[in-house]
């Protein structure tokens, strides 16, 4: 009985050590991505070479060229274009410009983008699913990834991601570059390490889009950050910028509405009549 019991905890052993050698296998297998990083490209711009606005050379159709130079106008005068001076959520792939930090959590089968600015969380699949036949659009996507080893050393080296399902009024940055409104946007991203800097993560972004001509390609890339101190970025707590008949506002402490643009007009009262109505 002793002996039948000696062997079956022998197996056991053996299972678990087995169990466990193919878990730190699996674990040495990933990249040491996980942990904080910063931006490392400005985001005044979407491609960081070059200038905003039209000084992007984007390949916009002529539709959507349109849009940018109107948003350019509306720019110049404090009219709102951009969902960000308000809190909204900016969407993929502009999330990826990286206005806060973010935290890489890699597991085997998903990968996660925790960002800070706006809170979003992104999630990579890299289990080998298919496209699912339907998914409720959402401003960060559906995200479907693949590790490489690019070099054959027995080791990834390299995200490859690609992101459809993306909703909701979008721009590259806040020159007012657009994306189209038909929710058919694909991102594909390839990640890895600088091959000299192994605190620098690239990020090639590839955006397909029905406001281009062509696919834009830009590369952006992040810091590790060695010390973190993981905060919270709510963009809606201390929120004052008020949009009114297209019109920013800003406002100040005693609740005072304050235009941001030359000659920028005060808010038509039928936006408080509307829902106010005067006495009569």
């Amino acid at each position: 009985m002793q002996s039948r019991l000696s062997v079956g905890a022998a197996a056991v052993m053996a299972a678990l050590v087995v169990t466990v050698t193919a878990a730190a296998q699996e674990t040495k297998a990933y990249p040491d991505w996980e942990g904080m990083w910063n931006r490392g490209s400005p985001v005044g711009s979407w491609d960081p070479t070059k200038p905003p606005g039209r000084g992007q050379q984007a390949p916009l159709t002529a539709e959507y060229q349109a849009v940018l130079e109107a948003n350019a106008a509306k720019q110049k005068t404090g009219m709102d274009y951009d969902p960000k001076a308000t809190c909204g959520p900016v969407g993929m792939p502009r999330v990826m410009a990286m206005y806060e930090p973010m935290e890489i959590v890699i597991k085997p089968r998903v990968t996660y983008m925790i960002i800070e600015s706006m809170s979003p969380i992104r999630r990579i699949y890299t289990d080998g699913r298919d496209w699912p036949q339907e998914a409720e659009p959402s401003y960060t996507g559906y995200s479907i990834g693949k590790w490489i080893d690019s070099t054959g050393s027995g080791g990834y080296d390299r995200l490859e991601i690609e992101t459809r399902f993306i909703k909701g009024k979008r721009l590259y940055d806040g020159s007012g570059l657009p994306l189209a409104d038909d929710e058919s946007t694909i991102v594909k991203e390839r990640l890895s390490l600088d091959k000299t800097d192994s605190n620098k993560l690239w990020n090639e972004i590839t955006t397909q889009d029905n406001a281009l001509t062509q696919p834009w390609t830009v590369k952006r890339f992040y810091r590790r950050e060695h010390n973190p101190m993981y905060g919270e970025y709510n963009c809606t707590e201390d929120n004052r910028w008020i949009v009114i008949g297209g019109w920013s506002y800003l406002m100040d402490p005693q609740g005072y509405l304050m235009p941001v643009g030359k000659n920028e007009p005060a808010p038509d009262p039928q936006y408080f009549t509307k829902y106010f109505p005067t006495k009569k």
